[in-house]
């Protein structure tokens, strides 16, 4: 196979004219190739082109492309009448249903229709592209190039390798996926790929939280949003892909992965799809939604109007709440007057086990996520049976430091602590397995999910062995296997290396 990804002339032929085509063939066209749309629906391929036309004038108008070299892009674009237009392309894209059957039959045609130096590749976001390809008699050329809409403004794609896929492809697909103006990784072919595995583990874990009471969907995505810098909150997030489609997205990647308890959602979440709450588009999911199709916000609870504590006693040492409790004008006591707030700042635990463990009076306990920290949002939790006015001085006290306050119920590892525990845990599992390297992983977590962190860095940011710590206080408390620890994660925690080491 002979293939030059950076030749001037060199010809992509799209199959597929719906949103993802017009998306890979516009930004085909405006990386300086050729670009050539083929669809099997009457008009369709002309009409793509006409779309495309018009992105690129607004382009133009909004100052984002030179007028001469938007004129040049549609020069570049033109429509196939027949997949045997596709005979001088040296790349041909595949973005049409997905199904394997028809996927198949396409990949046969374009085969036959193509030079043997052609790439083939596919837009799939679900299905191996190591099924597409063994109905092919060339494999090694065969891979997956998935791309994320809106394809123009979304600059990260997927390199996917299918089992035969050979080096020279895949090199070949990074090239002309920075030519395309994108950010290529490249990723095994497995069940979700990288992106839409990795961000498995932001909404089940959030529907886990609120299946168990722990707090209501709103309040954990305050939370996520404006302590841990997350654009939206994974119930917002659900309700606008739609519950009709990460629901079954989860369950074909839980069933991929042969039922690995890290990867199941809650019953909650069928529930939503069962009832027809489908997001945004059915203008009710978690949230209800206004005519303009904007959330309607549940009201603000009723702050309690109770003196801020004044004096508090801690149990173990905090070095991180020591100097918040002095800023809070809090004195600290040497030893326990039996009527003050105790607090404490556990890292993974609830208050029931480290009452248990400190042998300290559980109806006084509070504890703060200090690991999330509490100027942007603070989070409190108490045990069951808690004197809500010790609670409430506490939360009265830290209203001076901070934008908001959520009580939450008891629950190991509050709501950030567990959240971002399991999404670092999932992408440090990805780089174990071996779905790309985790520098790809951290790339295809910001790029493709507008992350404020890769998974892999966001256990670097909390500390490796904080986030082991908590994955393992998940696992003792619940009984559950669905917090076992990544063996790439639980090494390095242990040896104490940086995260990103290499085996």
């Amino acid at each position: 196979m002979t293939f030059d990804p950076h030749k001037e002339s060199l010809k992509v032929g799209i199959v597929g004219a719906g949103a993802m085509g017009r998306g890979i063939a516009q930004v085909s066209v405006t990386g300086g190739m050729q670009a050539v749309i083929f669809d099997t629906k009457e008009g369709s391929a002309k009409e793509a082109c006409s779309f495309i036309e018009d992105m690129i004038d607004r382009a133009v108008s909004k100052g984002r492309l030179q007028a001469e070299e938007g004129e040049a892009s549609k020069g570049r674009l033109s429509v196939a009448n027949t997949l045997g237009d596709f005979k001088d392309c040296d790349l041909v894209v595949e973005a049409i249903v997905e199904n394997i059957d028809i996927k198949q039959s396409v990949f046969k045609q374009i085969e036959e229709a193509v030079s043997d130096d052609t790439i083939i590749a596919s837009n799939t976001s679900s299905i191996r592209i190591s099924s597409i390809a063994s109905a092919c008699k060339n494999k090694n050329r065969i891979a997956g190039l998935h791309f994320f809409n809106p394809v123009p403004l979304m600059k990260l794609v997927e390199v996917i390798n299918g089992t035969e896929t050979s080096k020279e492809t895949t090199d070949a697909l990074c090239v002309i996926g920075k030519r395309m103006g994108r950010v290529p990784v490249v990723v095994k072919d497995a069940p979700g790929f990288l992106v839409n595995l990795g961000g498995r583990a932001y909404t089940t874990e959030a529907l886990r939280i609120v299946s168990e009471g722990v707090a209501e969907p709103h309040e954990v995505d305050a939370i996520m949003r404006d302590a841990c810098g997350f654009r939206m909150g994974p119930f917002e997030l659900a309700d606008l892909t739609g519950i009709d489609v990460n629901f079954p997205v989860s369950q074909i990647i839980y069933e991929g992965y042969f039922h690995d308890k890290r990867l199941a959602t809650a019953p909650l979440h069928e529930s939503m799809m069962e009832a027809g709450r489908l997001g945004r588009k059915t203008k009710a999911g978690f949230y209800e939604y206004d005519e303009n199709g904007e959330i309607i916000r549940p009201a603000p609870a009723d702050v309690p109007n109770v003196e801020p504590a004044k004096r508090a006693y801690l149990p173990e040492p905090v070095p991180a709440l020591e100097p918040l409790l002095r800023d809070l004008g809090i004195s600290i006591l040497a030893v326990d007057d039996g009527v003050s707030p105790i607090l404490a700042a556990p890292v993974g635990e609830d208050c029931t086990s480290l009452a248990l463990r400190l042998k300290l009076d559980a109806k006084r306990l509070v504890a703060i996520d200090m690991l999330t920290g509490v100027h942007l949002h603070a989070t409190v939790m108490a045990a069951p049976g808690a004197n809500d006015e010790t609670v409430d001085s506490v939360m009265a006290a830290l209203r001076k430091v901070t934008n908001s306050v959520t009580r939450i119920k008891d629950c190991p590892g509050f709501i950030a602590q567990r959240i971002r525990a399991m999404v670092a845990n999932l992408g440090c599992e990805m780089a174990q397995i071996g779905v790309a390297t985790p520098e790809d992983i951290d790339k295809g977590m910001k790029l493709g999910l507008n992350y404020p962190l890769g998974s892999i860095e966001l256990a670097e940011y909390m500390g490796t062995k904080n986030t082991h710590t908590i994955l393992e206080q998940l696992q003792r408390i619940t009984g559950e296997e669905r917090y076992r620890p990544s063996q790439w994660l639980r090494r390095r925690a242990l040896l104490n290396l940086p995260i990103h080491t290499a085996d």
